[in-house]
């Protein structure tokens, strides 16, 4: 089993509380991931799970309709 792990992103179109909730949503129903934490003031989205990958992740919150700086 890999061990846990958190990674930060930043995110970019994200203005509101309906904002954070599709995101966290996406991103949480990821295999792996368990917990989200949407920060809107600066954009970024921590991720903490195991197994979970970058793409993955980004293509969440794409799904949610923002994108992820790379």
């Amino acid at each position: 089993m890999s061990p846990m792990e958190q990674r930060t992103y930043t995110v970019v179109g994200m203005t509101c509380g309906h904002c954070r909730t599709a995101v966290t949503e996406e991103v949480g129903a990821l295999p792996g991931v368990s917990a989200v934490d949407v920060d809107l003031a600066t954009g970024r989205v921590t991720v903490t799970g195991e197994g979970f990958t970058d793409a993955a992740v980004a293509a969440a919150v794409d799904e949610a309709g923002y994108g992820v700086v790379t």
